[in-house]
């Protein structure tokens, strides 16, 4: 299985347009050391039938979260445009996690696909994008969807063409969109967790790109997996706050803030030491996205990655 990086920041993306944050300013003038980041994203290949063991180019890719950035995306990522025919493309399904703008706006991208796209989402979410913000009925005027279940009690699913990567979706505390009926008292399936395993090689990966606590079940598919990908949106929960940007807390929006009692690095530095831990899903005010800050120092003291565009993880 690979993983690659898509896009590594959150809603807005680094530098985001309008921001003069500390960071945002730093990265257009020079003054801060840091990658600028597109939208939350990653796409994963892996798990193919037998006969078929590398992930090169020309291999079928899921793309998980479509982020208002994709099509820079996919021109920074050669792999996923094999170029076999007039019209082609690496991508064999899409897989969202929430129906939140910055992982659903990039589907208006991909309208020119040749056949419908297939689509994996809950039923939440599926709600959400065809009512509140009904972006896969504008696209049935396009290329159109071709919606996949995603189950919600344990059970996996597969892409067809992925057919020994197995997907498990696990619900988690988060908040769906603001155009949600559920904005205020979020249901399971608003946002999940997905858990991927490779049958071939074993590996297993966890992704969330948004988490605002952690109970038992999540902890423990945690625990289970070699490599995390998890919630890096803010340092602290008062982040936006302190910056007169928004009057409300990272618990407020659905993020578990990084530092802290009980913050994310605590619930990273208990995994076992093999498991590779990411923060992705990162805010442009996040000072762990300058290179040169204690707070990105804190996270290499305890081994803890900053995802950036174009990370790629084998596993």
């Amino acid at each position: 299985m690979k993983i690659r990086v898509l896009g590594s920041s959150a809603g807005g993306g680094f530098p985001q347009w309008n921001c003069n944050c500390r960071n945002c300013a730093g990265v257009r003038n020079g003054t801060v050391r840091a990658r600028p980041r597109t939208q939350s994203s990653i796409a994963v290949t892996g798990g193919l039938a037998e006969g078929r063991t590398t992930t090169g180019s020309g291999m079928p890719w899921a793309l998980v979260n479509a982020s208002p950035d994709i099509l820079f995306q996919l021109r920074d990522s050669p792999a996923l445009q094999p170029a076999r025919t007039v019209r082609d493309t690496g991508l064999a399904g899409i897989v969202l996690v929430d129906g939140q703008v910055d992982h659903s706006t990039g589907l208006y991208m991909l309208r020119e696909a040749t056949r419908p796209w297939l689509l994996w989402c809950t039923d939440s979410v599926y709600a959400d994008l065809t009512r509140g913000n009904p972006i896969l009925d504008v696209l049935s005027h396009y290329c159109g969807v071709d919606r996949q279940a995603m189950p919600l009690d344990g059970g996996e699913f597969v892409i067809a063409a992925m057919p020994g990567l197995r997907w498990r979706a696990l619900p988690v505390a988060s908040k769906p969109a603001p155009y949600s009926p559920n904005r205020a008292a979020p249901l399971p399936g608003d946002n999940v967790a997905l858990v991927l395993s490779d049958e071939r090689t074993g590996g297993q990966a966890f992704y969330a790109p948004g988490l605002a606590a952690i109970d038992e079940s999540v902890w423990q598919a945690m625990r289970s997996c070699d490599c995390v990908l998890v919630d890096g949106t803010f340092w602290t929960d008062d982040e936006m706050i302190r910056l007169g940007l928004s009057d409300r807390r990272a618990r407020d929006i659905g993020h578990l803030a990084q530092s802290g009692e009980g913050g994310m690095l605590e619930w990273l530095e208990r995994l076992p030491a093999g498991t590779r831990k990411i923060l992705v899903h990162i805010n442009n005010t996040n000072p762990i996205l300058d290179e040169d800050s204690p707070q990105r120092a804190e996270c290499q003291r305890r081994k803890i990655e900053v995802a950036w565009d174009g990370l790629e993880i084998e596993l």
